[in-house]
């Protein structure tokens, strides 16, 4: 059901490369998540804000307030094993979400806080949830992530390479599974972010204002519709709403049965060699994304084209960069690459 004051993804004009970004981070949730990069005004979030109205349901353990998988024991909190580690846990349906971390936030409103007062006087842990309880198994939004303070940043880190969230204090600790899509948008003109940080997110976009005179009058007329009387604007728009939905659904049925080929992930290594990236998690992460971009497009077997498409996504971030250097891609080489390929 549309939310009113949400924008509709699907009247988003332009921005085709944030919007596909965001959509395949629905589709494979273990993708990694995005940064979006680009002045004020385009729309950055406004369209991460309006994903949220196509996200797909998912079977959690009714009551948990982590929103435990009860397919997967491994990655349940200490309460669901409590309760349910010798019988099947009772079982419903939740939508994902869109779990929005604010700049201020401090650390304890992100990580949660431990009653210590209780568990002297009881000798049991009373743990209160925070920011990163409520994005176990959704989507964490960060706008202006390069301004993020420092510590939460660090938070940030462990959690996203852990897929868990551990509080302690005086002595006394607290773990609960944290494995999100982390979803951040910055404006670059307003400070960097730091390498750790920007490593830790599969893709990138960099998003401009639209330039086509026609298409950007088409943009203010649909805001302004939108604004001056939300509902019938929403009601026009349902069903693309609802055909991108059905979209989302068939291609996170079809990506467990996508396949890559040897020579498909030689192709990889090749682009990212071509390119000097450093380490191996950005080979992975581009096989990751071709399978979910063939996923989309309604394919099992991943193309040549599929990896040229993630290549644009996944390894711009990844480049090698020398300090004040203003990062500037030739991919006239990777496609060589890929066109050299048999």
């Amino acid at each position: 059901m549309k939310r009113q004051g949400t924008f509709p993804f699907t009247a988003i004009i332009g921005q085709d490369t944030m919007k596909k970004a965001l959509v395949l981070n629905v589709v494979n949730p273990k993708l990694g998540g995005v940064l979006i990069q680009g002045e004020k005004g385009t729309a950055k979030s406004t369209a991460v804000r309006a994903l949220a109205d196509l996200l797909p349901p998912r079977r959690c353990i009714k009551g948990c307030r982590f929103h435990c998988d009860p397919d997967d024991r491994a990655n349940w909190c200490d309460e669901c094993h409590e309760k349910y580690d010798h019988e099947e846990p009772p079982v419903e349906m939740l939508p994902m979400k869109v779990v929005e971390l604010p700049v201020s936030a401090t650390e304890d409103r992100v990580v949660g806080t431990l009653d210590i007062e209780a568990a002297i006087r009881e000798g049991k842990r009373s743990f209160e949830t925070g920011i990163l309880a409520d994005a176990n198994r959704n989507i964490l939004y960060v706008d202006e992530i390069n301004l993020l303070d420092d510590h939460v940043v660090d938070v940030l880190l462990d959690s996203a390479a852990m897929g868990i969230n551990t509080v302690e204090r005086e002595g006394i600790s607290y773990s609960h599974p944290a494995r999100f899509s982390l979803v951040g948008t910055m404006n670059p003109e307003e400070g960097d972010i730091r390498p750790q940080l920007l490593d830790r997110f599969a893709l990138s976009v960099k998003v401009a204002g639209e330039q086509d005179p026609e298409k950007r009058a088409e943009i203010i007329k649909r805001r302004l519709a939108y604004e001056a009387d939300p509902e019938p604007f929403l009601e026009q728009w349902k069903d693309e709403q609802a055909k991108e939905v059905r979209r989302i659904e068939r291609a996170m049925k079809l990506l467990p049965q996508v396949t890559v080929s040897n020579d498909i992930l030689l192709l990889a290594a090749k682009i990212s060699i071509t390119l000097g990236v450093d380490g191996h998690r950005a080979d992975i992460t581009l096989i990751k994304t071709a399978e979910t971009i063939a996923a989309v497009a309604g394919h099992t077997e991943v193309t040549k084209e599929d990896i040229r498409e993630a290549s644009r996504l996944a390894l711009p971030h990844r480049m090698r960069r020398r300090p004040f250097e203003e990062q500037t891609l030739d991919w006239t080489e990777v496609d060589k690459v890929i066109d050299d390929e048999a």
